[in-house]
């Protein structure tokens, strides 16, 4: 979600509950309020937009079986209540052999029968983009992928005593080993994910470009990618220093106080062990870890200007600020709402069978003979939904032994018997257990509406613990599932 008119990249959020002529009504009163221009000025608009990222894929997802999509953009209005809600959906299709021109298709909210079903499946045909960039780019590439050169440098180039290795060691559990079952069971070639998503086989070509084009490791820090997309401002008065554009937005203003936590568990840590000037550039292993990480684990972006420089206490916390959060609270926010929010077909579909009729088509009589018959036609078989079900049930459950944020590793944090450390760690301890109090009282206040009211399901996945199976909510330490 970004705010217009930058070109935006998504993020796990809920865009409210479904519209209603109600919803419409009120829309349009808040519109009928203010000039286009004063919407934009006063940052009430949003895109939802997947449009540049999917278009070079489509034709060639369109002649896969089955498969029928398009790129889509999609804005959104910021209501008076301060909720989302959609607008308009433009829905494109790239030049082909019969069409030099591709096609543009735009749909709003209909007076009538026909274009209300128009909408319909005009919003179907936005969540197969939405849910294949959340899974192939957010989740699998910039969690999983992204973070294995952080973990293969550390192993090979820090000494398991070094302070930076005992930090960040539980924060690489089981990621290796996940990822290398994700490569022969989801992303392989056939795999589910293939079978799955509406990119099918093209699925890691579109991974692939994503990083080309927008992976970044300085915007995988929280602040950065909310000021980068528009959904905050800068503001030094605020502890991360940056002030939301969208106060009631539950993923970032919760997510704000796990970074928070992090970050000065981060830099307090880094200034008791690097207390001697020039410690951190001085130090051998510590910058063969980063040049690693910048010359091999990543050699595709090596000499790009945004990689932050390792010479400093505040360089060195920053980076591992983001690293932590990247692997604990990203991950968390991404991966464990999977199957609450998309485990239902109807809710989220992976992939539509149909494109959209137009008149003069054989399907338009068609459509307009049974629009919900043609509807549920263009969804995912009840096989293909059952099959992405289990995938998302899976993938959403916490193990028995996860280990949380803020909780104690298995083998304890006795590795050390300096008190100031174990004074850090139960500082930061202490910090999760009121952001997970806070965290529930957000989930009661009624003024909130994206998390709390009728048919609004509470805003949990960075709630900071939980027990095992699917629960929706709880931050492991690590990208373990």
């Amino acid at each position: 979600m970004q705010e217009l008119p930058i070109s935006s990249k998504l993020d796990p959020d809920v865009y409210g509950p479904p519209e209603s002529a109600l919803t419409k009504e009120v829309i349009e009163r808040d519109l009928l309020e203010m000039s286009l221009e004063e919407a934009f000025e006063e940052k009430r608009l949003f895109i939802l937009d997947h449009h540049d990222q999917i278009l070079p894929f489509v034709n060639k997802m369109n002649s896969l079986p089955g498969i029928k999509t398009y790129a889509s953009r999609t804005v959104f209005y910021l209501s008076n209540a301060g909720v989302l809600r959609p607008l308009a959906i433009e829905l494109s299709l790239p030049p082909t052999s019969s069409s030099s021109a591709g096609s543009k298709r735009v749909f709003t909210h209909g007076q009538d029968a026909t274009t209300q079903w128009m909408w319909k499946l005009a919003k179907a045909h936005v969540w197969p983009n939405d849910a294949s960039i959340h899974q192939i780019v957010n989740h699998l590439l910039r969690t999983h992928v992204c973070t294995e050169p952080y973990i293969i440098a550390m192993h090979r180039q820090l000494s398991v005593m070094h302070p930076i290795y005992k930090l960040l060691y539980p924060h690489m559990r089981y990621t290796l080993a996940v990822n290398a079952f994700a490569r022969k069971n989801l992303i392989s070639g056939g795999g589910i994910i293939e079978a799955s998503y509406s990119p099918g086989k093209y699925a890691m070509g579109l991974s692939s470009a994503a990083y080309k084009t927008m992976w970044r490791f300085d915007m995988d820090a929280l602040p950065a990618d909310l000021l980068q997309r528009g959904m905050a401002v800068q503001d030094p008065c605020m502890p991360s220093g940056v002030k939301l554009v969208i106060e009631d937005y539950p993923y970032a203003s919760d997510g704000l106080l796990i970074w928070q936590a992090i970050k000065e568990l981060a830099e307090a840590y880094v200034e008791h062990f690097y207390c001697e000037p020039n410690s951190v550039k001085s130090d051998l292993e510590l910058q063969a870890w980063w040049d690693e990480i910048l010359n091999i684990g990543h050699a595709d972006k090596r000499n790009e200007p945004w990689w932050p420089k390792l010479h400093t206490n505040e360089d060195l916390s920053s980076i591992l600020t983001t690293m932590i959060w990247t692997t604990s609270g990203q991950h968390a926010a991404i991966n464990f709402g999977q199957y609450p929010f998309g485990g239902c077909p109807l809710n989220r579909p992976t992939f539509m069978r149909r494109l959209i009729p137009q008149e003069g088509e054989p399907d338009y009589e068609k459509f307009k003979l049974n629009p919900e018959e043609f509807f549920l036609s263009s969804l995912p078989t009840r096989y293909q939904a059952s099959k992405v079900m289990a995938t998302q049930e899976s993938v959403s459950s916490h193990s028995p032994d996860e280990e949380y944020l803020g909780k104690p590793n298995s083998s304890g944090n006795h590795w050390t018997n300096d008190e100031d450390i174990q004074n850090l760690y139960s500082k930061f301890a202490d910090q999760l257990e009121a952001i997970e109090k806070m965290i529930n009282l957000r989930n009661k206040d009624i003024q909130l509406q994206n998390r709390c009211g009728a048919g609004v399901p509470p805003y949990e996945l960075l709630h900071p613990t939980s027990g095992p199976g699917v629960t929706g909510r709880g931050i492991p330490k690590s990208v373990s599932a």
